[in-house]
């Protein structure tokens, strides 16, 4: 397995490329949050940049705009495509987002949907699950698949809305953290039900939330809960081909530190697959 690093899409995304070569890694995410930026001129400078420093981008992380609170009371009221206040203009930027995608030649588009009602029968979840094909057979006449980041959902249903929506272009970017600080799953038992599904991995770490209204803490790789032993195998034995992202989300110095001990980390795993 390829090992990556989460970049943003910026003005000065070809020094964010540099960023990848310089702290030795092969791969990245590219993510965006501001639509302004998906332009012609800046997709022929990133791809410009990933060719000079021999980086491949795996896939475009999408973002989207209006309010956005990562927590248990705000979240499901502001987050993704599930708000149907937000829904019609967050299609609308990622159809544009996977436009861009396109003009870098990625094929994965990755974004959160939100929190998706854990009832189907809820009248949300038929928006949501209208809104999901859409911007799916965007994205298929792209030539891209559509994933979803996991952690405010629970594996069941996140691999329910998959099934429901009859496209063959979704797929899910495993944020193993993720799924520990929104305290949706064990990660690794999470691969037994969609699985066959990854196409991206967010290599992160965590702890479960602590009480009812907050998220679990993030943590550099290894010292959270997310079994990277048992996890990385396990997607091995699955098939899983791709790249492993990591993602600190955190800002600075100690943001470079925790980013290369957590490379020193996987290596060391994936190593001993060898």
């Amino acid at each position: 397995m390829k090992l990556g690093v989460l970049v943003f899409l910026n003005d000065k995304v070809d020094q964010e490329l540099k960023k990848v070569r310089d702290l030795g890694l092969d791969t990245c995410q590219l993510c965006c949050w501001d639509k302004t930026y998906f332009t012609e001129e800046l997709a022929e400078k990133a791809k410009s940049a990933a060719k000079e420093y021999n980086v491949e981008i795996t896939a475009l992380w999408c973002g989207w705009e209006g309010p956005a609170v990562w927590n248990f009371y705000g979240g499901p009221i502001t987050l993704g495509l599930v708000p149907s206040a937000y829904r019609f203009s967050r299609i609308k930027t990622l159809c544009k987002g996977s436009d861009f995608g396109k003009m870098l030649g990625v094929k994965d588009m990755i974004t959160h949907l939100g929190f998706i009602p854990e009832n189907p029968n809820d009248p949300d979840y038929s928006g949501l699950l209208q809104a999901v094909i859409y911007v799916a057979q965007y994205c298929k006449n792209n030539g891209q698949h559509f994933l979803f980041e996991t952690g405010q959902e629970t594996p069941v249903t996140l691999k329910r809305l998959i099934e429901d929506s009859g496209m063959d272009n979704l797929g899910i970017n495993l944020d193993p953290a993720n799924l520990l600080l929104y305290g949706k799953a064990n990660p690794v038992d999470a691969l037994d039900i969609f699985g066959e599904y990854v196409r991206g991995v967010h290599a992160k770490d965590g702890e479960y939330p602590t009480n009812g209204r907050d998220l679990g803490v993030e943590k550099p790789l290894g010292e959270g809960r997310v079994n990277f032993e048992l996890l990385i195998p396990k997607l091995k034995k699955l098939g899983y081909k791709g790249a492993l992202t990591i993602e600190r989300e955190i800002s600075g110095e100690q943001q470079i530190r925790d980013i290369l001990m957590g490379k020193e980390f996987l290596e060391r795993i994936i190593n001993e697959l060898e």
